[in-house]
C-alpha cells in the first residue's frame, strides 16, 4: 500500500481510537481519580510497549533520548492527567471538540520554532479557530453553568503539547521508527507516572469494588489502544505525512467522541456546535492548498 493510501487509513483508525478515548476517560473517573486514571494509563501503555518494543531501544543515541525526553513529557506524560482532569469538570465531546486546536497549534510551533512558513490566510485561519475556542468556552459557560470551563485550559495545553511533539518528531526524530520513539516516550516518564499514581493513593482503593473493576477495564482499553497503539499510529503518521495533516486527525475526533458522548446522556446545544465548525474551518484554512 502507498504512502499516500496509508496516511488516510491511520488517520480513519486513529480518529475511532483517539474519538473513543474521552469516553473511556469518563467511564474511568468513576472509579478513579483524576491523578490516578492518568497515571495508570502511561504505566499499562508502557509495560504494553515495552513487551515487544524494548529492543528498539538499543539504538538510541545520547542527541536522540534528549528530544525524546522532552518530547515523552510533552505528549505521553502531561496529557493523560490533564485530559482526566479537564473531564472532572467539562464533558467528553466538548473536550474533544477544544482539542481540535491542534493543527493551530502545530502550526504555530512550527513557525515560531522550526521555521516554518505561513501565508495569510493561514494566518487568518489561526485567528478563526482561536475565535471558534473563545467562543465555544464562553457559550459552554453560559448554557452549561454546572460545567467549570475554567478546566479547558487543561485540554488546550495538551493539545499545545501534542503540537510541540509532532515537531519534534518530524524534525529531529524521523530516523527512528515510530515503534522506537513511541517506546522511548513512554519509557522516559513511567517512573514519574509511578511516583504520581503512589501519591495519589492508588494503593489504597479496593480492587474488588464491581465499580472499580469497571474503571480498571476501561483504563486498561484505554492505555492498550487509545494510548499505546494509537501513538504507535499516530508517529507512523507523522513519518509519512506532514505535520499539519498529522494533526488533522484532530477534525474527525469530535464526530466520534460527541457519538459516545450523546449515547452516554450528554447534550450538546446547536451553539456549541457552531463553535467547533468555526474551529474547524480555522484549521481548513491553515491546511489549505494552494491550487496549482
Amino acid at each position: 500500500m502507498s504512502n499516500s493510501r496509508k496516511k488516510w487509513l491511520y488517520l480513519i483508525l486513529l480518529s475511532f481510537i483517539w474519538g473513543s478515548s474521552f469516553i473511556l476517560i469518563k467511564k474511568g473517573l468513576v472509579g478513579f481519580s483524576s491523578m490516578q486514571l492518568g497515571g495508570l494509563r502511561i504505566i499499562f501503555a508502557s509495560l504494553f510497549l515495552f513487551s515487544f518494543g524494548i529492543k528498539t531501544l538499543k539504538s538510541l543515541s545520547v542527541k536522540d533520548w534528549k528530544w525524546l525526553t522532552i518530547a515523552g513529557f510533552l505528549s505521553s506524560f502531561f496529557p493523560p492527567f490533564f485530559f482526566a482532569i479537564a473531564q472532572t469538570e467539562i464533558d467528553s465531546g466538548i473536550t474533544s471538540i477544544l482539542n481540535s486546536i491542534a493543527p493551530l497549534g502545530t502550526t504555530l510551533v512550527g513557525i515560531w520554532l522550526f521555521g516554518l512558513a505561513i501565508t495569510k490566510r493561514q494566518i487568518v485561519g489561526v485567528i478563526i479557530g482561536l475565535l471558534g475556542t473563545i467562543a465555544l468556552i464562553v457559550v459552554g459557560m453560559e448554557f452549561s453553568p454546572e460545567q467549570n470551563y475554567a478546566y479547558s485550559i487543561f485540554v488546550i495545553l495538551s493539545a499545545l503539547g501534542y503540537a510541540f511533539n509532532i515537531n519534534i518528531i518530524k524534525k529531529h526524530l524521523a530516523h527512528l521508527s515510530p515503534l522506537a520513539v513511541t517506546t522511548a516516550s513512554f519509557g522516559v516518564v513511567v517512573l514519574p507516572a509511578i511516583a504520581m499514581v503512589s501519591y495519589a493513593g492508588i494503593f489504597t482503593i479496593n480492587f474488588h469494588e464491581p465499580q472499580i473493576q469497571k474503571a480498571l477495564g476501561y483504563t486498561l482499553i484505554l492505555a492498550f489502544l487509545g494510548t499505546a497503539m494509537a501513538n504507535i499510529l499516530f508517529n507512523k503518521l507523522i513519518h509519512i505525512s506532514s505535520p499539519v495533516f498529522a494533526a488533522s486527525v484532530t477534525y474527525t475526533i469530535p464526530l466520534v467522541a460527541i457519538f459516545w458522548g450523546v449515547l452516554d446522556g450528554e447534550k450538546i446545544n446547536l451553539y456549541q456546535i457552531i463553535g467547533g465548525l468555526i474551529i474547524l474551518f480555522g484549521v481548513w484554512l491553515v491546511n489549505k492548498k494552494k491550487k496549482e
